[in-house]
């Protein structure tokens, strides 16, 4: 008798510690980015640090070329968080969407792009572009906005003061300018570091230094998802401050060293060259709260590149609760 008490009692645990395993595993969540940057290095380094999982989350991650079909995939409910540029969830909303999409953890701080020119230029001022053929970003998304708000604050209007070319896509820009395009390119890193290193280019102005500071790539998802997983966003948001923080506090050289694997064709130099530039100016936010002046940067840029019908409510489409509470180590 006393052996079957036994035995049932082991049996018992044995279950009760099979279920203890399952309530503890890890809770899948789905990250698209909408372009694979190393200008997004907190975001590696808090995968490949272990910090999402410290956080009990298993997460996915995939690169969706696009903002608008990182949208489709987040609206579909093909991913749950979206990594990418704010103005995005401010298109949805001028679309009318019940189901607004919120921006709560800032990634990025500043225009993560760089002014290139062919040839070397001693003392550069942007009236020297003026009559000059520009390779800019495609319409419509920050890059471009940003870069045209930056020359109109220098007095060049885009339109007729230089040629402006605008119809290459994202991922082709880097390779038209090396093939002989255009006198001056826009340029992320580390096609910048990259360029230089090579002799094809110069970088002689920093966009992100010119236009301040603006969140320029937000974690962002539904209203709807946040209602009914707030825990959860909560504990993503923990694991993104971490990563900031460990950046923020550890040399160009060890970033770089982290998130190689996520740049495999990329040489350690230039991939160190390209997070120093960023570390440098300030682009990798430090925390994750988007304040009320940035969003409202945002919409200055937006506005005089004639894309924001009126201007988008920063407590609707703004949640800094669990940015502030990270931050707190809540």
């Amino acid at each position: 008798m006393k052996r079957l008490i036994s035995m049932g009692l082991a049996a018992g645990l044995a279950v009760m510690a099979l279920l203890a395993g399952c309530s503890s595993a890890p809770e899948k969540i789905r990250i698209g980015e909408v372009t694979r940057s190393l200008f997004y290095a907190p975001q590696y380094v808090a995968i490949e640090k272990g910090f999402f999982k410290e956080e009990g989350l298993d997460v996915e991650l995939s690169t969706i070329p696009g903002g608008d079909k990182v949208m489709s995939a987040l609206l579909s409910g093909g991913i749950e968080v979206a990594l990418v540029g704010s103005e995005t969830s401010i298109y949805v909303a001028q679309q009318g969407a019940a189901d607004p999409v919120v921006n709560f953890a800032q990634l990025t701080q500043t225009d993560g792009t760089f002014l290139v020119a062919r040839n070397k230029v001693d003392n550069f001022s942007f009236d020297q572009l003026k009559g000059k053929v520009f390779l800019g970003q495609r319409k419509g998304g920050m890059p471009q906005m940003v870069g045209e708000y930056v020359l109109k604050q220098h007095n060049i209007n885009p339109q007729s003061d230089l040629e402006l070319i605008q119809n290459i896509e994202f991922k082709n820009i880097a390779a038209s300018f090396a093939s002989g395009t255009g006198e001056y390119v826009q340029l992320f890193e580390p096609e910048a570091s990259r360029f230089e290193q090579e002799g094809i280019g110069h970088v002689v102005a920093s966009f992100g230094k010119e236009s301040g500071t603006v969140p320029y790539t937000v974690f962002m998802t539904k209203q709807s998802y946040i209602d009914s997983n707030s825990a959860t966003i909560q504990k993503f948001t923990n694991a993104v401050y971490k990563g900031q923080q460990w950046v923020a506090s550890h040399t160009p050289q060890e970033t770089a060293a982290v998130i190689a694997k996520y740049f495999d064709t990329i040489q350690p130099d230039i991939l160190e060259s390209a997070v120093k530039r960023y570390l440098d100016q300030g682009s990798y936010a430090i925390d994750p709260i988007l304040d009320e002046a940035e969003w409202n940067q945002l919409q200055d840029i937006m506005d005089k590149a004639g894309e924001l019908k009126q201007r988008a409510d920063y407590a609707k489409l703004v949640n800094t609760t669990f940015a502030k509470a990270a931050k707190e180590g809540k």
